[in-house]
């Protein structure tokens, strides 16, 4: 089963229906079982019943999720392949030392994908498209995977299976969901 955490300010949201939902109804249109549960109710529990875990993204102007950053303190400890897209990426940056930082962008734009790996496949130019506020820093055990220092793009971790994208896969680049659940 693939978790999907959804981010947004408020459980059961209209912003589910734009920036989780997408994600479940292509992976279970793939035969991925999903479940989704805010990010505020993800305990121990729902951790185990899981394979894999999605952190998704939010509305541009919804950042409470980085106002709550020791909620995701269990990332650091778990073991499943973590994905996350958007906010999600966000997340993974600050809970491994890196920082969020103001970097606005909406529409479509290209990609360099600069180092081969299991989320992204080998080097190649490809377009996604992007929604956010913020991006990110390169935190220290992490290698960039799409982008420059300037605008990371994709980033993966030296040995786990953690991986972050800041631009939005449900939009535009749906293969990329399905590597990360076939990983």
């Amino acid at each position: 089963m693939i978790l999907l955490v959804d981010l947004c300010y408020e459980k059961n949201s209209l912003s589910q229906y734009e920036f989780v939902h997408p994600i479940a109804s292509h992976l279970e249109s793939s035969d991925f079982i999903c479940r989704i549960i805010h990010f505020t109710d993800v305990t121990r529990d729902e951790l185990d019943l899981c394979d894999k875990i999605i952190l998704c993204g939010t509305a541009l102007k919804d950042n409470g999720y980085a106002e709550h950053l020791e909620m995701f303190s269990w990332i650091k400890g778990c073991d499943n392949p973590i994905f996350g897209i958007c906010a999600g990426m966000q997340v993974i940056s600050a809970v491994f030392g890196g920082k969020i930082v103001w970097q606005p962008a909406i529409g479509l734009d290209r990609i360099e994908i600069i180092r081969e790996s299991p989320l992204l496949g080998e080097p190649r130019e490809i377009q996604g498209y992007h929604l956010h506020s913020f991006g990110v820093t390169l935190p220290e055990d992490f290698r960039l995977l799409a982008g420059g220092k300037e605008s990371v793009e994709a980033f993966g971790h030296r040995v786990r299976p953690i991986f972050g994208i800041i631009f939005h896969p449900e939009v535009r680049n749906r293969w990329i969901l399905e590597r990360f659940a076939n990983l």
